[in-house]
């Protein structure tokens, strides 16, 4: 492609506040239909809004963690659009005085660091949902979700390719995850995510006009969208069309987007400063004390991973992506477990099992010492790997300890060697034929011959003691016929 593409994203976060933004109406998810809601959230006449105060110190405390200026005076702005889900027909949001400006995120591209610059931060009341799926003809509002506090996280136009814009999303989701200010789920519409588009020649530095897509509810539609828009530019480009700066949606169906409306301007919105909220002065010893309380990042952890359990780079980034999973690993060191073999079984069969089950780690009832307890296991040769990976399965499901499973279940490996050589003993008796083919040079028959001795031991004896008593077994009986 003759094109460099230029993108930036608008990430909105919503807080995890019991209450909204500017009244004390509960944000919880899931209740029924506009059963959430007061005067204040719903701008009748007459009511004065009040800013939460929770919301201001985890949007400083995102801030901090992005390495944002904090504003010593912001204020909030009235954003003016009428759409139904809108009960004010504005917005409370701000605009020239932000919470903080001038941040970034580091995010690592083919093993090298790039620096993601963050424009701003700022605060702002979300608006509520339509409903379309009960009936075909009417549409319905639930406004349950208004006011409740988004945290806006908006990107400098650095990010050049859809790849780019993934890893971005995953760093700024790990980030937020261990602040622990937002659930991040998409599903519940708790994170979303804009993406602005653009391409030019190489070499040129002014921005082309600006494509918006919008109805991305994943982090793979943000990649999947991006990639169709620089090849519709593309072509448009190449055929010598004009690029008109607009919004467009994105068509998960069709793998498409469709043009929704041409792009607003700051004007279009017709700001003013929020009449019924004064500019608000920020404290030193507020932002000070939030920093000092700010817990361990994921850069920094995946450092110190590195370097005190000497992990690889892989290793330390997939584990520290998500915080249940590095204080999953670190809580199995503390009671006993061994970097390396902890790292695997959480990389991988814990991973499959979430990604099987379309699960976030939060999800699963594994803890930390049970983790610890069935390393311990297979490492003393109680549990064969086949059957650590059905107590790990029941440790998923049930939230138990693998000590407890193993001595209710007797899954515990046979080691003793009278009884394996009772096992083998039966086997070769049993089975003359795949003992007369290995006699005849066909090796293949000892898989035969382990298969049936792991059969009559019910999948608890030793795989390796068995092989070795197989084979030395029937090496002795192929000299005794010579």
């Amino acid at each position: 492609m003759d094109y460099e593409t230029v993108i930036g994203l608008e990430v909105h976060l919503q807080l995890n506040t019991t209450t909204k933004l500017f009244c004390g109406c509960s944000t919880r998810f899931g209740a029924p239909p506009n059963s959430q809601t007061c005067p204040v959230c719903l701008g009748l006449p007459g009511v004065l809004p009040v800013l939460n105060e929770r919301v201001l110190e985890w949007g400083i405390r995102a801030a901090l963690a992005f390495d944002c200026g904090i504003a010593r005076v912001m204020k909030f702005d009235r954003k003016q659009y009428f759409y139904p889900d809108l009960p004010k027909n504005f917005q409370i949001s701000q605009y020239d005085m932000p919470l903080a400006q001038h941040g970034h995120l580091d995010i690592t591209m083919e093993e090298e660091t790039k620096r993601i610059g963050i424009r701003r931060i700022h605060l702002e009341e979300d608006a509520g949902k339509l409903l379309h799926e009960a009936s075909e003809t009417e549409t319905f509002v639930d406004f349950n979700r208004t006011g409740v506090p988004l945290l806006e996280i908006v990107s400098e136009p650095d990010l050049r390719s859809p790849d780019e814009a993934y890893q971005y999303l995953i760093g700024l989701k790990a980030v937020v995850q261990y602040l622990d200010v937002s659930t991040c789920n998409m599903e519940e519409g708790s994170l979303r995510c804009d993406t602005n588009v653009s391409l030019r020649r190489p070499g040129e530095t002014s921005l082309g006009s600006k494509v918006e897509i919008k109805n991305l509810n994943s982090f793979r539609a943000v990649k999947l969208a991006l990639e169709y828009e620089m090849k519709r530019q593309a072509l448009a480009f190449d055929r010598g069309e004009r690029i008109p700066q607009e919004t467009r949606l994105w068509d998960a169906k069709d793998q498409r987007t469709e043009s929704m409306r041409s792009k607003e301007e700051a004007a279009d919105y017709r700001y003013f400063p929020e009449p019924d909220l004064v500019p608000f002065v920020i404290d030193e010893r507020l932002i000070n004390r939030i920093r000092e309380a700010l817990p361990e990042l994921p850069a920094r952890r995946l450092r110190r991973f590195q370097t005190s359990y000497q992990l690889s780079a892989y290793d330390a980034e997939v584990l520290t992506q998500h915080r249940s999973l590095a204080e999953l690993f670190e809580g199995a060191l503390r009671s006993g477990a061994t970097p390396k073999l902890a790292a695997n079984w959480i990389m991988g069969d814990l991973l499959a099992y979430l990604n099987a089950k379309g699960l976030e780690p939060d999800a699963v009832k594994l803890r930390p010492e049970g983790l610890a307890h069935l390393l311990e296991l297979i490492q003393h040769g109680t549990l064969s790997g086949t059957m650590a990976k059905e107590v790990f399965l029941q440790m998923l499901e049930r939230g138990v300890d693998p000590v407890e499973l193993v001595n209710e279940r007797g899954l515990r490996q046979i080691v003793d060697p009278a009884a394996l050589e009772q096992i083998v003993d039966e086997v070769i008796q049993a089975n003359p034929k795949s003992v007369e083919a290995y006699h005849n040079g066909k090796v293949t028959a000892l898989t035969h011959l382990m298969g049936q001795a792991m059969k009559q031991s019910q999948g608890r004896a030793n795989p390796q003691q068995i092989r070795a008593l197989l084979t030395r077994r029937l090496e002795a009986a192929k000299q005794e016929r010579k």
